[in-house]
């Protein structure tokens, strides 16, 4: 595989799960770790991407004041429509991190009165700029490179919230092993979120539907709605509908 080849496909799976570790990159391209590094390097120094500790990271994972170009934000705006039509006035809600949980809150409707509560300080600081809505940042300690806090002091937080309801992002969603992630201590924290809410509601882009990783959130059981950019009715849901009661 040519190198250009090869970067193109590591910033498209950078782009869509936000985060890729060099093992399993090596693995998916069928070359050695140490090339897999060598090609990180080079496209940090592009600036395409974030280089990090065992892995990689992607710009617009990073950039918080909204004028990084979003991965695939067509279709996250589609989700973040579907959404925003869940949200009823008073309601206490959750949310995680990440880029289409972003384009959520700026769907979000001005003048609702709500309650949200959420470890990401990317969307916490988003939600500022809503006058009816009260923020309640679930603090802890931030991870540097998703601004998501994590640990002990999140957990118990959330232990004692019963939200009504969760918008959870997720890197990967398949219908045999569920939603699984790359970062142990954000599945923990991602756990707690689903224990804490009434309703979770799902919010995936297509295409990270039927991919895995190594540390398992939950099993679509725990999961109440799904939300994706395809139609309710698209034949790439079907697997999902026998666990999940509600797609659309």
């Amino acid at each position: 595989m040519l190198k250009e080849e090869r970067h193109k496909l590591i910033l498209g799976e950078v782009n869509l799960h936000n985060r890729v570790l060099l093992s399993d990159l090596g693995e998916n391209l069928n070359v050695s770790i140490d090339t897999v590094r060598r090609d990180v390097k080079e496209l940090d120094a592009d600036r395409k991407l974030k280089k990090v500790h065992g892995g990689a990271i992607a710009t617009g994972f990073l950039a918080s004041n909204g004028q990084q170009a979003v991965f695939l934000q067509n279709e996250k705006q589609k989700i973040a429509e579907k959404a925003v039509s869940l949200l009823k006035e008073g309601q206490v809600i959750l949310m995680s991190g990440g880029t289409t949980n972003l384009e959520v809150v700026r769907f979000f409707p001005r003048k609702t009165p709500l309650t949200v509560l959420t470890p990401s300080l990317q969307v916490a600081t988003e939600l500022l700029n809503y006058q009816n809505i009260e923020v309640i940042f679930l603090g802890g300690r931030l991870d540097h490179e998703s601004k998501f806090a994590i640990g002990g002091t999140v957990i118990h937080t959330l232990s004692q919230i019963k939200a009504d309801i969760c918008f959870l992002g997720t890197g990967y969603l398949d219908p045999e092993f569920g939603l699984t992630e790359i970062d142990w201590e954000v599945v923990q924290v991602k756990r707690a979120m689903i224990t804490a809410s009434k309703k979770v509601a799902l919010l995936c882009v297509s295409n990270k539907l039927f991919s895995t990783q190594r540390y398992k959130t939950c099993d679509l059981a725990s999961v109440d709605i799904l939300i994706t950019e395809l139609d309710p009715d698209s034949k790439k849901l079907d697997p999902f509908k026998q666990d999940i009661e509600t797609i659309i």
